[in-house]
């Protein structure tokens, strides 16, 4: 499939990253949220874009779901711009395009249309020639996937510049995360040449774990300096804060969590300068 005459592969705006990883509860949404929050309050402007049907990160950004008149379903159904789609949130710079269960459908939606694959990379690229409603220039687009390869982690990825990969400290870790680098080779090859894999950070990490410990010295070994020093440990503190529809950093500021994602944050801040100095 090639991306059709609208799609240019040389893309201006906002650096997209994609949070992707099919296996569930690996932190995908928590760092979408929280890493998010850390890039907006060192002075970036942020759009998070849910791509999940379970509409977590909408939740966790305090969107309720009676809020949310139009969704990432629209857009992928091309009913609506991106622009239109976006939403403030209580952290300055931070905006987010909220998801609605409807995404459950929309595979079946628009399976048999030719753009299927790049319904999400129009919208982004729409957005960053013109900006939202408001004329925010983004500096990143975050994209939280939902939990599985489908069509819509694929529209992630094809629209994308690069992935940031969660990986839980767990048995298994290393197997999810070599199918995950196999589909998105596959990407790179047929939908996206510019893809590449940003970084793999390290999530509930438990020093105290003697597996937790042997996962990240086997994923550091695996995939080398593509590892974010960086790893956010297991923290209470993280685990409530969507429940208050916040990000940890208004949460509690001062905790481990917190202060993880403020680390990383600054890590991708200086992979992307060195990426632009290269």
């Amino acid at each position: 499939m090639s991306p059709g005459p609208n799609v240019t592969s040389q893309k201006t705006g906002p650096r997209t990253l994609v949070l992707a990883n099919q296996k569930g509860g690996v932190g995908k949404t928590t760092t979408a949220i929280n890493l998010g929050t850390a890039l907006a309050a060192v002075g970036e402007e942020v759009l998070v874009v849910d791509l999940d049907p379970q509409g977590n990160a909408s939740t966790g950004l305090g969107v309720d779901r009676k809020d949310r008149k139009i969704s990432t379903y629209d857009v992928m159904l091309g009913d609506s711009s991106l622009a239109d789609a976006i939403v403030p949130t209580a952290v300055p710079r931070l905006s987010i395009a909220p998801s609605t269960l409807d995404l459950l459908g929309v595979e079946l939606e628009i399976s048999g249309e030719k753009d299927r694959a790049f319904r999400l990379r129009r919208a982004v690229a729409e957005l960053a020639a013109g900006g939202g409603r408001t004329g925010t220039r983004f500096d990143y687009v975050l994209i939280d996937c939902p939990p599985s390869l489908n069509l819509l982690t694929i529209n992630a990825l094809a629209s994308a510049d690069a992935v940031l990969v969660p990986l839980q400290c767990e048995f298994f870790a290393l197997e999810g995360l070599s199918q995950l680098l196999s589909t998105v080779d596959q990407v790179s090859q047929s939908l996206n040449p510019d893809l590449s894999i940003h970084g793999v950070v390290l999530t509930m990490y438990d020093p105290r774990n003697n597996l937790a410990n042997q996962v990240a010295a086997d994923v550091r070994r695996f995939m080398g300096d593509k590892v974010y020093e960086t790893m956010i440990p297991r923290n209470v503190r993280v685990s409530e804060a969507p429940s208050h529809g916040k990000p940890v950093l208004l949460y509690d500021l001062k905790c481990s969590g917190s202060q993880a994602y403020l680390k990383l944050a600054s890590e991708v801040i200086q992979r992307e300068k060195r990426l632009r100095a290269a």
